[in-house]
């Protein structure tokens, strides 16, 4: 397993180039079953992104659950790939999770289960991608859907956490915050016999966040259109703000970041 101090030395050390290389070589490099299918962008498209990101000059950037189906971890909702598509399950609603003990008691036993394979995923090449950007002074801030933590691990530091972090944990009655780790290590004392296989891991810890939290990064883009700013956007699929945007791309993350730029 990867060492994450050691991705983040990296990651602040090494060139882009570098860094991407490094990553595309390690051995236990995850491969994309939750990444949809698609044709890539095209040379012209990469051309346009760059201009798009030289023009830009405070560049503000909004990632969401698509951009770590790269490093193994699957969304819900893309086609096909999905897990809403591919299986019957269904995450915990966190009014759900507030109101009912026995819900909360389900939802610890599968995070409990499935935290140390949760630590395997790894920031992938997108990610190191606008790391690099953030040190060249190129990216302004990044705001994230994800509660993964993987943009904190690339080294990204000009970055909010639009629903929080798993790797922090916020008691419901007297608000202390703990870290996820320490309660890891409090369970495994709790419960020494407890022994159940993770089949797979969910993007969000398996709370589903209601419609209005889904469209609260969508109201940036909303907000950027009605300013008159230019969009642009990377995904695989349309999305509810391509209307919006004066270029979208449809390819993987992974593989355009790191050519949008050059450092």
């Amino acid at each position: 397993m990867w060492d994450h101090s050691r991705l983040l030395y990296l990651s602040r050390r090494l060139s882009l180039v570098e860094s991407v290389r490094y990553w595309h070589c390690q051995a236990n490099r995850p491969t994309l079953p939750f990444v949809p299918t698609c044709s890539g962008a095209c040379p012209e498209d990469v051309e346009q992104l760059k201009r798009y990101v030289q023009q830009c000059q405070r560049l503000f950037v909004i990632t969401g659950a698509g951009i770590s189906t790269e490093s193994g971890i699957p969304d819900y909702r893309s086609e096909h790939v999905g897990l809403f598509a591919r299986t019957q399950r269904r995450p915990v609603e966190h009014g759900m999770f507030v109101r009912s003990a026995r819900m909360r008691q389900s939802y610890w036993a599968r995070s409990f289960t499935g935290w140390t394979s949760f630590l395997r995923h790894l920031p992938n090449a997108a990610h190191l991608a606008l790391s690099h950007w953030e040190r060249a002074g190129r990216l302004h801030w990044l705001v994230t859907q994800n509660v993964d933590a993987l943009h904190r691990k690339s080294g990204s530091l000009r970055c909010t956490e639009l629903h929080g972090c798993l790797y922090l944990v916020i008691c419901l009655n007297c608000g202390q915050v703990t870290h996820r780790e320490q309660l890891q290590k409090r369970m495994v004392v709790m419960n020494p016999h407890w022994q159940v296989d993770a089949l797979e891991v969910a993007p969000d810890g398996d709370v589903l966040l209601s419609e209005s939290q889904v469209y609260s990064a969508y109201r940036f883009v909303r907000e950027a259109h009605d300013q008159g700013l230019p969009i642009a956007i990377l995904n695989i699929g349309p999305t509810r703000a391509n209307t919006l945007a004066m270029l979208t791309i449809n390819a993987r993350c992974g593989d355009v970041l790191p050519l949008a730029l050059d450092i």
